[in-house]
């Protein structure tokens, strides 16, 4: 386990510098780049519970004891938030509404286990063998097919039922990523959900009762996961997405911080499937490495595990408020919807900014019907029930980009095709 070491005087970096993961600056500064962790997280780890019906609350204490988990397998050497994962919202939406919120928490807690056990073969036999299952044109359509199979599922359920808000809410998003740098415009969302909640609230939108009734002070709701193995799945293709956050997570880290972590890579996704899996059996959402605090990380220079202890502590105290709960929970439809439209929309591009940091040539037929079958398939949002077993979309286009990919490179082996070739010309 990395113990911290004062960095310099403890007050501040060089512009040159940075503070390194087993390094930390004076507590009172390090409090403060905690907090500044939580804001950063905060606005999307509230989003998928908001989305998906979980209890906000026990997602905001296991994102908490996630993080703190987190660090304590990666022996304080990865740097990383553990927030509420938005690869879950459409299989855990399918769960609840063909079953029940217990039967999707039992999804997610399988799902979990199996991360870790993966976590667990990835320390045994090394990481090299991801980038062959998942190359740039697999792992960014696996990606990207989430955030689009997501979209008209919240259209329908959110942005059709007050479609003004919903512009009103978008539009503020946008504004506010434009305008402003630093801080606020890394929490635009965050921004766009309060703008949005005003104006819903001005237009008489927003429910405050289960505000008024809630305490200040209490445990958070919890609840018991249970098995419907049919709907297993449609979770499964989730464990790619998290395979790929991770790596990129600890890919990210290691640039940042001058340091190869991709022996770390075992750790990190054991780490993130047992705090899933430990916030499933409560009730909370599953988690994942979270992208929004890296672009802290890269603003501050600050690396510092440590900061993530105090984000972490954060994060379970604030939990403690049933109020705090509730009032999230008040966010109405056109909100959800107009927040989820953008949110939605980043998923499918950093799918494509994959493609597009991995160099993937889409004059080569193989990347082209590898992308072009797994979006049409997510987009459709195509179903097909086969022995009390429910496939979706998201799985079978998941399906579809590892078939197609590594289908048509063997079939070009075996019968001397050039599959490289120059493909399909659009008119």
């Amino acid at each position: 386990m990395a113990i911290w070491t004062l960095h310099g005087n403890g007050r501040t970096v060089a512009p040159d510098a940075i503070v390194k993961p087993e390094e930390r600056l004076s507590w009172p500064l390090t409090i403060g780049i905690g907090a500044q962790h939580v804001v950063a997280m905060f606005g999307a780890t509230f989003l998928v519970p908001v989305i998906t019906g979980f209890p906000p609350s026990t997602t905001l204490l296991f994102s908490g004891v996630g993080t703190i988990l987190f660090l304590l397998i990666t022996r304080n050497r990865v740097p990383s938030y553990l927030g509420s994962s938005f690869a879950f919202i459409a299989p855990i939406t399918a769960s609840t509404q063909a079953d029940s919120m217990g039967a999707a928490l039992g999804g997610v807690l399988v799902t979990g286990l199996l991360l870790a056990l993966l976590g667990l073969i990835v320390q045994k036999v090394g990481a090299g063998w991801i980038s062959h299952l998942m190359p740039p044109v697999v792992m960014g359509s696996i990606v990207a097919l989430i955030g689009l199979n997501l979209v008209p599922t919240t259209y329908q359920n959110n942005f059709s039922k007050a479609p003004l808000t919903a512009v009103v809410t978008l539009v503020s998003v946008v504004a506010c990523t434009a305008l402003f740098k630093g801080l606020i415009g890394r929490i635009s969302v965050l921004v766009g959900v309060i703008i949005g909640y005003l104006f819903a609230w001005s237009r008489h939108e927003v429910d405050f009762t289960a505000y008024h009734d809630a305490a200040w002070l209490g445990l958070p709701e919890f609840h018991t996961p249970t098995l419907n193995v049919t709907l297993l799945p449609i979770f499964l293709p989730v464990i790619l997405v998290l395979l790929a956050e991770n790596v990129g997570h600890v890919t990210s880290v290691g640039t940042m911080t001058g340091r190869n972590l991709d022996h770390m890579v075992g750790r990190t996704l054991t780490a993130d499937g047992l705090a899933t899996s430990l916030s499933a059996v409560f009730g909370g959402s599953p988690t994942t490495t979270y992208g929004e605090n890296i672009g802290v990380m890269s603003a501050t220079r600050v690396y510092s595990t440590a900061a993530y202890w105090v984000a972490g502590i954060f994060a379970i105290l604030l939990s403690l408020s049933p109020k705090v709960g509730a009032l999230i929970n008040s966010i109405p439809p056109g909100v959800l919807g107009g927040v989820t439209f953008v949110l939605y929309g980043l998923i499918a591009i950093v799918g494509f900014r994959m493609w597009v940091d991995g160099g993937v040539d889409f004059s080569r037929p193989k990347n082209q019907i590898t992308a072009g079958l797994a979006l049409v398939i997510a987009i459709a949002d195509l179903h097909w029930e086969i022995g009390g077993f429910a496939f979706t979309g998201i799985a079978l286009g998941t399906l579809a980009a590892l078939v197609v990919y590594h289908g048509m490179t063997q079939i070009g082996r075996l019968t001397g095709t050039d599959v490289e070739r120059s493909g399909l010309q659009g008119g």
